[in-house]
């Protein structure tokens, strides 16, 4: 349920690329830092996201540097951390955690439950860090877990649980960009169940495994109803987005939430034309 918050790499400007790639790499070394190799493995896109989004809305300095690491052992890169990098990192292990320890309670998910395993003491570094957040995901999560089991199919219910664990993690503090960062969370919450969802709907129909389009998709015009669906949820991230007041790394924010969200849809489509013409 990861790695849609993405750019669009094509649309990317030279100098735009490598500074998103900063804050990619940093939010690496900061998972470094403080989970060790084991919050490395957790790193995520999205999570990039937020920590180049907070960073830019709060324009906190930056630490600035070079470093090699397992992925590029052979040449040194650049990097960014800031205290909301750090913050993500929090929260990607925070999520991650939770999230297996949730997959293994629901299906008894092997590699799901041996990561839970790995992380747990980082996980539970992390829950120590931000008790109230770390309750309320776990919560959402139960809650998710719970309306998954009932094959609840009421698409904007059981996907605005979703929205509203990321809307707990966008929110960092309580500050006059709380309730804007709360709700571009919650559409990008939304945003991201929605097309998972669509994206593993014939697995789950062939594997018989619940999904919230499973009403849905005996409709003669399924697909441009999620479409529409997906397109209203990230007009309303949209517009969260224009009332905060960012300057540093505008065009690269933009790029990923009016631009690079669509990407792995559009992947999507494609291998969904590909299957209708054989």
């Amino acid at each position: 349920m990861f790695g849609y918050i993405i750019p669009n790499y094509d649309e990317l400007k030279v100098r735009e690329l490598k500074e998103y790639r900063r804050y990619y790499c940093g939010l690496c070394k900061c998972l470094k830092e403080r989970y060790g190799l084991k919050g490395q493995i957790s790193l995520t896109y999205d999570m990039t996201f937020l920590g180049l989004l907070l960073s830019s809305l709060y324009e906190e300095d930056a630490v600035k540097g070079e470093c090699r690491c397992v992925a590029h052992p052979t040449t040194r890169h650049e990097y960014i951390t800031t205290k909301y990098l750090y913050y993500a990192a929090d929260m990607n292990i925070l999520l991650m955690y939770y999230k297996c320890m949730d997959d293994w309670n629901d299906d008894h998910n092997i590699v799901k439950a041996g990561y839970a395993a790995l992380i747990k003491r980082v996980g539970k570094k992390a829950a120590c860090k931000y008790p109230d957040k770390a309750g309320n995901i776990a919560d959402g999560l139960r809650k998710l877990s719970d309306a998954e089991k009932n094959r609840n199919l009421n698409v904007d219910y059981v996907s605005g649980i979703f929205g509203g664990i990321c809307a707990e993690i966008f929110a960092c503090k309580k500050d006059e960009w709380y309730d804007c960062l709360r709700q571009l969370g919650f559409y990008i919450g939304k945003f991201i169940y929605l097309l998972d969802a669509y994206e593993d709907l014939e697995k789950d129909l062939s594997d018989g495994c619940y999904n919230p389009y499973l009403e849905m998709h005996h409709e003669q015009n399924f697909d441009d109803r999620v479409k529409n669906i997906l397109l209203m949820m990230m007009s309303e991230a949209g517009k969260k987005f224009e009332r905060l007041p960012i300057l540093e790394n505008v065009d690269i924010l933009k790029n990923i939430i009016y631009s690079g969200v669509w990407c792995r849809y559009e992947i999507l489509l494609k291998q969904k034309s590909s299957t209708k013409n054989k």
